[in-house]
């Protein structure tokens, strides 16, 4: 910088004074330039252009054609050298490309990148580019940061309404359980009945307890993604859900065989573990097939990283074909079953996602559906 103002002031008369000038301009603004000369295949990059990374005292830099090129972080290479080769062959009037590049001090900045032949051969083939690159690591880190913070309140809002069909889809089914015993209670002929209809009511009590006691966690985890997941023994939880179903399972004859380790864990959030069984098991009982009674298998295979659970079911199946990629959708029905609701696989499939979790589903209309949901055996980070 000093020996430009010195040129500017010994030579302020001279022919190249306005060169000399706004080679100082570019210096002061920190804009790099670079001049690629596809016939020697050589290029030359300006001290400011080596600043940003850190060798604008380096003479020897720029000597070898990919001193720059070999820096580029390599997963921008690809459509760094896309977008320059496309400029030379006449596809972009313009070359704009923002790349990370390895600096001195082994960090990486962000640059964006300019460049316009100025150029042609013969043949009409670009052989000189020049071009500046501008130093935007601050930008883009800022523009990093709002994506995470956008991109976590959209997180928020999905658990949020997530929350919300969990409150309307499992506090329905149990004031729908309410209703029936009540009505059974009202038809009951004798005392012993009664009796037994007053016992399923405390059955079911309890379990609604347990259902808003879980809502209210599901609560104050929202806050705390970090504890949202724990080990949890996989038969235990599943024989939870059928004990609270277990009125369910009775009115209906259903005859659910369970095939779990007992040393089989997965690292999930509890609350929803239990609401997606729930639902795959309530599901598999109101799809039932008219001319028998439900049979459900829930079984599991447990690997070192995951486990897969299966849900399988003899019910009346689904069109896969036709219904396939509307399955997990919200409000999607897919019978003329008056409880449809269109809510449960959805549930089950955002509730695996939003704990590392997926699901496959297989289904043969008129012999039944597996639901295979592939858990996590280690925390995942959120």
């Amino acid at each position: 910088m000093s020996e430009l103002l010195k040129e500017l002031k010994l030579n302020s008369n001279d022919e190249h004074f306005e060169n000399v000038k706004w080679q100082l301009a570019l210096e002061i603004s920190k804009v790099g330039i670079w001049d690629f000369n596809a016939e020697t295949n050589t290029v030359f990059f300006s001290k400011p252009s080596k600043a940003i990374i850190g060798f604008e005292d380096d003479d020897a830099f720029g000597q070898n054609i990919n001193d720059w090129n070999d820096r580029v972080h390599p997963e921008d290479k690809e459509q760094y050298f896309k977008d320059f080769k496309d400029h030379l062959n006449g596809l972009l009037p313009n070359y704009e490309n923002k790349h990370r590049i390895l600096h001195k001090d082994g960090t990486y900045r962000w640059v964006l990148d300019r460049g316009q032949y100025i150029e042609k051969n013969l043949l009409g083939e670009a052989t000189r580019v020049i071009g500046t690159h501008v130093d935007i690591t601050d930008y883009a880190d800022n523009e990093q940061k709002i994506k995470e913070t956008l991109d976590l309140i959209a997180k928020k809002n999905s658990k949020l309404q997530n929350f919300a069909h969990i409150v309307t889809h499992n506090l329905k089914q149990h004031a729908g359980n309410f209703e029936s015993l009540l009505q059974f209670y009202d038809e009951a002929k004798n005392e012993e009945e009664k009796t037994e209809m007053l016992d399923y009511m405390k059955t079911l009590s309890k379990s609604l307890t347990k259902t808003i006691n879980d809502l209210s966690e599901i609560v104050s985890i929202q806050s705390k993604p970090e504890e949202t997941s724990e080990d949890i023994k996989l038969n235990i939880k599943i024989n939870n859900v059928l004990k609270d179903l277990e009125y369910l399972i009775s009115e209906k004859s259903a005859n659910i065989k369970v095939s779990i380790s007992d040393d089989c864990s997965v690292n999930f959030n509890k609350s929803y573990l239990y609401s997606i069984v729930q639902n795959l098991v309530t599901n598999a009982i109101k799809y039932k097939h008219p001319k028998r009674n439900p049979e459900i298998l829930i079984a599991s295979e447990c690997f070192d990283t995951h486990t897969n659970l299966v849900v399988k079911d003899n019910g009346i199946g689904i069109n896969l074909d036709k219904f396939g990629k509307d399955l997990f959708g919200l409000y999607k029905t897919f019978h003329n079953n008056p409880d449809a609701e269109g809510v449960g696989l959805y549930l089950v499939k955002n509730q695996l996602e939003a704990f590392g979790g997926s699901v496959d589903v297989e289904s043969i209309i008129n012999e039944g559906t597996t639901f295979t949901l592939h858990l996590p055996n280690q925390k995942i980070q959120h």
